[in-house]
């Protein structure tokens, strides 16, 4: 039987279930970028984002995501995503819905641009797919990422 799948704007209530859950490259790449937890990492992404949703399944909370303002003049987001492993076994309906939120973003901001751990595969390819440009890897706080970029013109 098919998932019913919903987004939702993201409440901190969605927080911990996530974090318990989250996808083992997700939970490292949070802690090789900042140290946190990821319940931490989910509240703090919360706390300064100016748009955020989660993606629920069944009515459990699977995917937070959202952008927070770099430079509201020029129009420059930093979005992030950061789930379970239940996003993977639902992914052609998640890849479908990220590409409208993709899209979505792109009205707001004519620049989406953040890192990404060079060791989480799934992330980096889903990136590509949605046609973000990466950069070579930079190092920081001795791992490496790539810096991902789109802009409204590259769609």
């Amino acid at each position: 039987m098919k998932p019913r799948t919903q987004i939702v704007p993201a409440r901190p209530a969605h927080i911990r279930t996530i974090a318990r859950r989250m996808r083992e490259a997700d939970r490292l790449e949070v802690h090789a970028a900042s140290g946190k937890t990821p319940g931490q990492a989910l509240a703090f992404s919360l706390r300064k984002s100016s748009v955020a949703w989660t993606w629920l399944v069944d009515g459990r909370p699977e995917a937070m995501f959202g952008v927070g303002d770099l430079n509201i003049l020029a129009g420059v987001g930093a979005p992030w995503l950061l789930g379970t492993d239940v996003v993977l076994a639902h992914q052609m309906e998640f890849l479908r819905r990220s590409r409208e939120w993709r899209n979505q973003l792109l009205q707001r901001y004519s620049t989406l641009t953040n890192f990404v751990d060079v060791r989480n595969e799934v992330s980096v390819r889903w990136l590509r797919w949605l046609g973000f440009k990466l950069s070579e890897p930079i190092t920081y706080r001795g791992h490496d990422f790539y810096v991902f970029e789109l802009r409204s013109t590259d769609v």
